[in-house]
């Protein structure tokens, strides 16, 4: 307790209330033997979090796995400043389920379908198809339209993220990131600036990998405040989500071989606004009054 001086009490409670373990997971009394060299386990009180304003979507549940459409702005795994509004937490609190892990990665500012697996036993064959890239991901953007650069393309490039950065940047060298660009479709927002909506395809996983590419081509995806240049969001600030969306994921499944594949029902809502007709091209309708009979 004398590392604890400014939490003792607390330290106290937790330990009454069995959360202080020993490396196999026995809950330590407060009059257990003090042993050298033996590690002792204490979880402290996650700090105060304010909680992201938006649901998880369950897509699929079954015996091994837990498929949602996160939202935009909550992080997948409890990690920094995002524990308690984490995917991964808020799920194992609201299912009762304490072994939830996802199978791969999904920054926190991009929504879309995630692939978790329920059980420990499972973890790892799922974890280990993700990382051989044996799936098909699709992702949709919202980027600018440039007319004279040909699509669809594939473009390769070796991309670094070094410890403690918060960008990542695209550098000379042996390409190690490749990614599929395809414009689906195109709209006039108002004001007349042209907008489309890509279809992107990862070969490769690399962070922020995506995001990176299309800045590359000059088509930074809407409301990405890392690239082309970087510039700060205040954490509560949710007015204006990233417009990448993972769309799909399909795999065969490494336990049955049987074929799975989900998508994501959210909508990007820069595209979904821009799409709307407009009140002028809205034919208006005047209703007429029947003139009186004559006869």
């Amino acid at each position: 307790m004398a590392r604890f001086p400014h939490d003792e009490a607390r330290m106290r409670e937790k330990v009454a209330a069995g959360e202080v373990v020993d490396e196999i997971g026995r809950p330590l009394g407060p009059d257990a033997p003090y042993v050298a060299g033996t590690l002792v386990y204490l979880y402290r009180d996650a700090a105060p979090e304010p909680r992201v304003p938006f649901e998880i979507d369950v897509l699929h549940h079954d015996d091994d796995l837990l498929v949602i459409d996160k939202p935009h702005f909550l992080a997948s795994t409890p990690r920094g400043a995002y524990v308690v509004e984490s995917a991964v937490v808020r799920l194992r609190r609201d299912l009762g389920l304490p072994e939830i892990s996802p199978a791969h990665r999904l920054d926190r500012i991009t929504a879309g379908v995630l692939v978790l697996t329920t059980r420990r036993e499972v973890r790892g064959a799922y974890q280990q198809l993700f990382a051989s890239r044996t799936i098909r991901k699709t992702y949709e953007a919202v980027a600018p339209v440039d007319p004279a650069l040909d699509l669809p393309r594939t473009v390769r490039s070796r991309i670094v993220k070094e410890h403690g950065t918060l960008v990542a940047q695209e550098v000379p060298g042996e390409p190690n990131a490749e990614s599929r660009v395809t414009l689906v479709d195109t709209v006039a927002r108002d004001g007349g600036e042209m907008l489309g909506r890509y279809v992107l395809e990862p070969h490769t996983g690399k962070t922020h990998q995506l995001r990176l590419h299309m800045a590359s081509l000059g088509l930074p995806i809407v409301n990405d405040n890392f690239y082309p240049e970087f510039y700060d969001v205040a954490p509560d600030d949710y007015s204006a989500p990233l417009q990448l969306l993972a769309r799909s994921i399909a795999f065969t499944d490494p336990l049955s071989g049987a074929p799975r594949s989900f998508t994501s029902r959210r909508s990007l809502e820069v595209w979904a606004e821009a799409s709307k007709p407009s009140e002028a091209s809205v034919p208006s309708v005047t209703s007429v009054a029947p003139e009186p009979s004559t006869g």
